[in-house]
């Protein structure tokens, strides 16, 4: 090899090798400090690409287990409130048997019945969530809507309050003015609650089966969650132990090159003692 002052071959090569070394050390100790393996699209862009639309995925699922939640304490709020209403109607009908005792006080009978009656209505028009009614409206006078739900895949709609099942319109009329609560107590005590009690039990029946449809998508959503989490991590995290290594065999190997880079750098010096 010719000895050159300008150009110090030796040294440009335990330069590139040292800035090498360097980047690699720095790239180590970056993933260690955000425990993360790919920090930027650079490191990784299939990763990177394929791991944030998981993140994304993943966080419109999340938001969709929280409408499960929302759902079901919906459904829970009229369950609840449906149970009463049907042990009421129960209530009324024992009572309406009772009075066909001679032996009886049919006047303070149906004046039991009106105050179910009553209870009745009051639960129909007050059971509400945030505002929005759920079995009548406050006057009872018009049927309420059905809310639906992103619970992922085809929206759910709580539908129970449809004709089909429970029309709030009919039942608060049922329990109004002029039949349950009514002061005639030949009205009171002889009303035919048979068709809308069936249609609280049917709709009780709904929530039933719409809980079990809630209870299947918040399985299936938990699952799916819990696997686009693991691979995301298997995308993004730093394997630590290992970094470690590469960060501590990277931090030696800058010692050395820094020495070699000087004791290269300086081997030109020798040429001087040939002008002595």
């Amino acid at each position: 090899m010719p000895f050159s002052v300008n150009t110090n071959l030796g040294a440009l090569q335990a330069y590139n090798a040292l800035a090498k070394v360097n980047a690699q050390t720095e790239k180590a100790q970056l993933r260690l400090a955000t425990t993360k393996k790919i920090n930027s699209v650079a490191d990784d862009t299939s990763g990177y690409n394929v791991g944030k639309r998981l993140e994304s995925q993943t966080q419109i699922q999340k938001a969709q287990l929280n409408n499960v939640a929302s759902a079901k304490n919906y459904l829970a709020t009229a369950e609840s409130a449906l149970q009463q209403i049907n042990d009421y109607f129960t209530q009324i009908v024992g009572k309406q048997i009772d009075a066909k005792d001679p032996l009886k006080d049919t006047a303070a009978i149906a004046k039991d019945i009106r105050t179910l009656a009553a209870e009745i209505d009051s639960i129909l028009k007050s059971t509400n969530i945030n505002g929005a009614q759920l079995l009548a409206s406050t006057d009872g006078s018009t049927a309420v809507s059905s809310p639906s739900y992103d619970v992922g895949g085809s929206a759910f709609t709580v539908d129970f309050a449809s004709a089909s099942y429970l029309n709030s319109v009919t039942l608060a009329t049922a329990v109004g003015s002029s039949n349950l609560q009514s002061s005639t107590d030949s009205t009171v005590l002889t009303f035919d609650t048979t068709t809308v009690a069936a249609n609280v039990r049917s709709a009780l029946g709904r929530l039933g089966n719409l809980s079990q449809a809630l209870d299947s998508r918040e399985a299936y959503l938990t699952s799916a969650i819990a696997n686009n989490s693991v691979t995301i991590g298997k995308l993004f995290d730093a394997d630590m132990a290992y970094e470690q290594l590469n960060a501590t065999k990277g931090q030696i190997g800058t010692q050395i090159g820094v020495s070699m880079l000087a004791q290269l750098n300086s081997a030109p010096s020798a040429l001087l003692s040939l002008f002595r």
